[in-house]
């Protein structure tokens, strides 16, 4: 490393954020930036540890240990710190399709598997890969490379999400046609429509690399359904190979008294609405202006509700978690380098705090009922605790005594997803797992079906940007060698 007392001399830095009370008033990203030298600073932290945990992607208790699409951390840490960040941006680029996505949107499992993180606050992994990109794109280092050769092999993939164009980048420098069919109108899944835009601005970021990927041969079809608007039997009669990157979008609903109540919403559909009415520049059909907002659920999804509501002017929010308050340090049944499941305050929280004086989650609690006439009025709750079953398992049981009416006139139910949905999965007669999901061995990706493969959320579930990532590339990797025979792609 270069300079191997770095972790020693210096502590860890992060770039400000623009004030709650100010970004609430907009939609553009609130993260700041370092100035260069104190990036070479943080870059600095990065220790010669020896075996660096940060890029492993090792799944512990179910969940990632290190970075699953395995950034070369330590190495592009290095680079930052001698000043080469164009070398850097290399580095980054050879296991990482879209840096300025995960640098923004990614949890940092890398972060906290960091050997430094054992005694001390770890190495900002996350902002020194969004600077190392945001550097090449303001530098013009990125640019289109169509691919020298084509085979004439032609790939269908259906989603436009992240693992969908994972797939699409790999596949297209591998020189084959690569179509990717999305059933919204705009390229992106997850990426538009799942995450709001003071997290990722999609005019800025994400249609960049959009505008970039068709620059290079990638041809998108939007407002297409598979399956409805275009038959299933079209991706095996006009396509030598199709990948499924779906997702898991069928949503998990909450089957309580007087659901049925106007105004009460599905998150996905309350987020995806704002986008599209930002995008558009009209007023959202679904609001949360002058309201009493409760979410129910944890989770970003939960956490993008409060920042959205809050944007909207909402008269007061409040986010129902089932689960209990983390702990503020790593608990003995949780040992590095396991993700750690700490008490967090992420920027929805923060914001309604600034604006409201608290932390909005209720922990430990649950909704009961729905009360209202044809409109919701309020959340009926109840505190829980949770106790082992007959079978060892853990359940939540009901306080008596701690019943409570929340008043609302808008909920949303960021309660997560069941699996994939069934109408294309159906058409095209693929196989399927216990939980729903596409039946796909990790590593391998192909389906019942020769010639399909799957990856992402409708193959491993609900789950994190960085893993579709990472099932994304390694899905064209296995396609590529079906199509050719053999495949250089990593």
């Amino acid at each position: 490393m270069g300079k191997p007392t770095g972790f020693i001399e210096y502590v860890r830095e992060l770039p400000a954020d623009r004030s709650p009370s100010e970004r609430i008033q907009d939609w553009d990203e609130f993260h700041l930036t370092l100035t260069e030298e104190k990036l070479q600073t943080q870059s600095a932290r990065c220790m010669d540890c020896g075996t660096p945990f940060c890029h492993t992607g090792t799944m512990l208790k179910g969940m990632a240990s290190g970075c699953p699409i395995n950034n070369l951390i330590p190495e592009w840490n290095d680079l930052v710190y001698r000043g080469l960040w164009r070398e850097a941006l290399d580095r980054l680029h050879k296991t990482n399709n879209f840096p300025e996505f995960t640098g923004r949107v990614c949890p940092a499992p890398c972060e906290g598997s960091c050997v430094l993180g054992i005694h001390n606050p770890p190495v900002t992994i996350k902002n020194i890969e969004l600077s190392i990109i945001d550097k090449g794109w303001d530098e013009g280092w990125i640019t289109p490379k169509p691919p020298e050769i084509r085979t004439g092999k032609k790939v269908s993939i259906v989603g436009s999400g992240p693992a969908g164009l994972s797939a699409a980048v790999q596949l297209n420098q591998a020189g084959h046609f690569v179509t990717v069919f999305e059933r919204a109108d705009r390229p992106g899944g997850l990426l538009m429509y799942g995450i709001p835009n003071m997290k990722l601005d999609k005019q800025k970021v994400l249609q960049r690399r959009i505008q970039l990927l068709e620059a290079e041969g990638v041809k998108f079809v939007c407002n297409t359904e598979v399956g409805k608007d275009l038959p299933a039997q079209t991706l095996l009669d006009e396509f030598d190979a199709t990948i499924l990157c779906i997702g898991a979008t069928k949503p998990r609903d909450l089957a309580v008294e007087n659901r049925q109540l106007q105004g009460i919403h599905l998150a996905m559909d309350f987020l995806t609405a704002n986008t599209q009415a930002i995008l558009s520049q009209q007023q959202p059909p679904i609001s949360a202006e002058g309201k009493d907002v409760v979410i129910i659920g944890g989770g970003d999804t939960g956490t993008d509700c409060v920042g959205t509501s809050l944007r909207h002017g909402c008269k007061s929010v409040v986010q129902v978690e089932i689960l209990p308050k983390p702990p503020q340090e790593r608990g003995p049944d949780n040992p590095w380098p396991e993700w750690p499941k700490t008490y967090k305050v992420d920027y929805g929280q923060e914001e309604a705090a600034s604006k409201f004086g608290h932390d909005p989650r209720l922990f430990l609690t649950t909704a009961t009922k729905f009360s209202g006439d044809k409109q919701v009025q309020a959340v009926h709750t109840v505190q829980v605790e949770w106790q082992k079953n007959d079978q060892g398992r853990f359940i939540p049981q009901e306080i008596p005594g701690t019943e409570q009416v929340l008043p609302a006139q808008l909920v949303l139910l960021a309660i997560g997803f069941l699996g994939p949905e069934d109408y294309l999965l159906q058409s095209l007669g693929v196989e399927r797992d216990p939980r729903s999901n596409v039946k796909a061995d990790y590593g391998k990706y192909y389906t019942s079906i020769p010639g399909v493969f799957a990856a992402g959320d409708c193959r491993r579930g609900q789950s994190l940007v960085v893993w579709a990532f990472n099932e994304g590339r390694q899905a064209a990797r296995e396609c590529d060698r079906y199509l050719m025979g053999a495949t250089k792609l990593p």
